[in-house]
């Protein structure tokens, strides 16, 4: 199972020269993917949870492309209605190709109101338009001589119903975030039988977690897969695998602001968890 990082791109605290620090800290531990989140405007509702200054995703990761060379690339999600398909398409392959096929485009409907009416989209068809342009993207990209690039992976973000028929139907992978062990072991099991229903193949399950080391067990029952010892967050990640995934995506972000001034601690944690991956596969 590869094992990635969503890194803060957004706050004070986040410049050029921590986002290279965090690129290099994330390839140079050894992990397979390294993330970032989207906004645009940053209106109050965005704010209050991600705070300017906010690097977008494809600036951010075409950038990050050039001080890395191992690592994939990706985003986590790309709030696919706020961009018109084509430009997303365009961007996406040039992105693709220029990185030597390290993109990985994990794709939301989105939920900030407040933004969407500053980009002039409608909030109540955010759903309908995300179905209509990863379609467009996806026969964008079949003519490959125009976009020079193979078809993107794209990880459907949702942790609904309406969010996993999407990715069963529209997508490579269900990239489901912020979940309890226990909800992801049931919903592993239910996205199988939806696929079944829809009589089509199951998508690969990529889930995204908290990564969040506490000095005491963790035990109440409603416990964020990621947060806890590293002992629990150890063996979330195997739980995890256990249930046939692909990839997991690690979140370190914990809404408190002063960790992005300081992400020692989270390398830290990072790069203990690195070190039971390693030894895992040197098995």
């Amino acid at each position: 199972m590869h094992i990635g990082v969503n890194v803060p791109n957004f706050a004070p605290g986040t410049n050029p020269d921590v986002l290279r620090q965090w690129a290099q800290t994330v390839e140079g531990l050894g992990f397979d993917l390294l993330m970032v989140s989207d906004h645009i405007a940053v209106t109050p509702d965005v704010a209050e949870q991600y705070p300017a200054p906010f690097y977008e995703p494809f600036t951010t990761l075409s950038w990050l492309a050039g001080v890395t060379h191992r690592v994939r690339l990706g985003t986590t999600v790309l709030i696919v209605p706020y961009r018109h398909p084509l430009l997303t398409a365009r961007m996406a392959a040039n992105l693709h190709r220029l990185s030597g096929g390290r993109l990985v485009l994990g794709v939301g409907v989105g939920w900030a109101r407040q933004e969407f009416e500053a980009l002039g989209v409608p909030f109540r068809r955010r759903g309908a338009l995300t179905d209509e342009y990863l379609r467009a993207m996806r026969d964008a990209w079949r003519n490959t001589d125009d976009y020079d690039t193979a078809a993107i992976p794209i990880w459907v973000g949702g942790n609904s119903d309406a969010g996993m028929r999407r990715a069963i139907l529209l997508g490579d992978a269900w990239h489901p975030l912020q979940v309890t062990p226990g909800w992801l072991a049931e919903a592993a099991g239910r996205l199988k039988a939806t696929a079944d229903e829809l009589d089509r193949p199951a998508p690969a399950l990529m889930p995204r977690i908290k990564l969040r080391q506490t000095r005491e067990a963790v035990i109440a029952p409603d416990r964020l897969a990621g947060v806890g010892t590293i002992d629990q967050i150890i063996a979330d990640i195997d739980q995890i695998r256990l249930l046939g995934a692909e990839a997991v995506v690690l979140d370190p972000f914990n809404g408190d602001l002063a960790e992005i001034r300081q992400p020692e601690r989270a390398w830290q944690t990072l790069a203990a968890v690195a070190a039971y991956h390693k030894s895992q596969e040197d098995r």
